[in-house]
């Protein structure tokens, strides 16, 4: 590398790695730092790459790229298919990213962007290495006990709410791994799962993609942007052994579910049945009671999270009556049942679409746009059926006991 390449690196986290004939230029970034875009501007503008590598998957591309990319979701597809949990985790992730950038003035993935255009402008290829994001948080979820997946939904929730101003060196300094370093090290500590899926594994995914990507093409320099906590990671992974397609594949595939996760719904459905049944065996009055304890105490529930969404009036009477049923049905959920009811009274418009990546990142927006109110009616109504369903078993519990 000469001297004034050396320069165009000046004061930014990069590791250089050369692998297969291939030159890697690994830039290490903060998402939402100034002058994270401006060095990847002035590196590609210097000519000396043949190709830009980006840590983004397919469907973060086309948001990030495409303005009207919301305007293509099919939201009564996305609540069938069970993805509606999914959805909201991603919008809560990057709103948050979006209330920092907006702290700075800048937009959030603007290195991305500044490597994208520049790439385009360059006629270079621009190769998409990291994993798709869905699949990021299901493997991450599959990976954790009920108590660490609801202090990861406390997490999201936390994001929220939080509108702590974050200093601009602060921002730089994540870019040296300082605070990362500080940040990864606790949650390998806490949770090594949530580390494994969300950082470690896409390093060395990233890295097979790398390879994937450039195999075959001697001489060729690639930059690859990077957020700066994969950047020692992925150069470790690239330089290792291994067959990337077989990387890849693994880790595309979803683990199997947790045994006792994956059978708790059937549990729960049998012995409510059986405490019914023990209830109309001792007295029909003791049966009807049980009955009504879940009824009510699940309908209701569940009835109060809609409202708490501002679900239409009709949309809280359909969680009233389809939670006391669903939670006895391990294949759907009430959520599903209220979203869909809550999308088809109040069907969002194309306004709603466009705005929404922009209205979530106020908490009042959550609730004002169509779409997301959609997602939050859907996950507060489970919440509250799932609150029910416990409540109601330990208060059946005490009257089969009296």
């Amino acid at each position: 590398m000469t001297p004034e390449h050396k320069e165009l690196f000046a004061g930014e986290p990069v590791e250089h790695v050369q692998r297969d004939g291939v030159d890697y230029a690994l830039l290490g970034t903060a998402h939402v730092s100034r002058t994270s875009a401006e060095a990847v501007q002035r590196l590609l503008e210097s000519g000396h790459y043949d190709a830009v590598a980006i840590e983004l998957c397919a469907s973060r591309y086309q948001s990030l790229t495409r303005d009207n990319a919301w305007r293509d979701m099919n939201l009564f597809s996305i609540i069938r298919q069970g993805k509606a949990g999914m959805m909201m985790a991603s919008l809560a992730l990057s709103a948050y990213q979006k209330r920092i950038a907006e702290q700075f003035g800048i937009e959030p993935g603007a290195e991305m962007k500044a490597a994208i255009e520049a790439a385009r402008k360059a006629g270079l290829p621009v190769q998409l290495i990291d994993r798709e994001i869905g699949i990021t948080l299901r493997r991450a979820s599959r990976r954790l006990s009920l108590w660490k997946r609801w202090l990861m939904i406390n997490g999201l929730i936390v994001s929220m709410f939080s509108r702590q101003e974050i200093p601009e060196e602060d921002i730089e300094r994540l870019k040296q791994g300082d605070l990362l370093t500080e940040t990864f090290s606790e949650f390998s500590d806490t949770s090594p799962e949530l580390y494994e899926s969300l950082i470690a594994e896409r390093d060395e995914y990233m890295a097979a993609r790398l390879r994937q990507e450039n195999a075959g093409h001697d001489g060729r320099k690639v930059l690859a942007v990077l957020g700066a906590g994969h950047l020692a990671g992925t150069a470790r992974e690239l330089s290792s052994d291994g067959d990337p397609a077989q990387s890849v594949e693994r880790l595309n595939a979803m683990p199997p579910p947790s045994k006792f996760l994956k059978a708790l719904p059937w549990v729960i459905l049998v012995a409510v049945l059986t405490g019914f049944g023990f209830g109309f065996y001792r007295s029909p009055e003791l049966g009807w009671a049980l009955v009504a304890t879940w009824v009510v105490i699940n309908g209701t529930l569940s009835a109060l999270g809609a409202l708490l969404a501002r679900g239409h009036p009709l949309t809280v009477l359909s969680a009233l009556v389809a939670a006391p049923l669903t939670s006895l049905n391990p294949t759907i959920g009430a959520g599903m049942v209220t979203g869909a009811v809550e999308a088809t009274l109040r069907k969002p418009k194309m306004a709603d679409f466009e705005a929404l990546r922009d209205d979530v990142v106020k908490l009042s927006g959550w609730w004002t746009n169509r779409v997301s109110r959609v997602l939050l009616v859907f996950f507060l109504s489970n919440l509250g059926s799932a609150a029910g369903t416990w409540i109601a078993g330990f208060r059946m519990v005490q009257q089969l006991m009296s």
